[in-house]
C-alpha cells in the first residue's frame, strides 16, 4: 500500500469489508497509511464490515481511520474534498 501511495493518486479508498478479523498490528499498519497518504496531501477512506468497524472502536480510532460502511459513500466523501 505506502507504493501505491507514493506512486498513485493522492486520495485513496481501501476496501476492507471482506475482511473478518483485524488485529492490533492490523490496526497499526492502517495509522501508518492513513499517516502516509495525509503526509502526502491526500485523503484515505476504510470501507468496513460491522465486525471490523467494532473492533476499530474498542481502541476508538474509527474517527482518525475515516472508516465508512460502503465504497459509494467512500467516493462521496472523497469527492467532496
Amino acid at each position: 500500500m505506502e507504493k501505491c501511495v507514493e506512486d498513485g493518486p493522492a486520495n485513496v479508498i481501501l476496501d476492507l469489508s471482506q475482511i473478518d478479523f483485524v488485529d492490533s498490528s492490523g490496526l497499526g499498519a492502517l495509522v501508518q497509511l492513513v499517516k502516509k497518504v495525509q503526509g502526502a496531501g491526500g485523503k484515505l477512506q476504510i470501507v468496513t464490515n460491522p465486525r471490523v468497524t467494532q473492533t476499530v472502536k474498542l481502541v476508538r480510532l474509527e474517527q482518525f481511520l475515516s472508516l465508512q460502511p460502503s465504497v459509494d459513500i467512500a467516493l462521496e466523501n472523497i469527492k467532496s474534498t
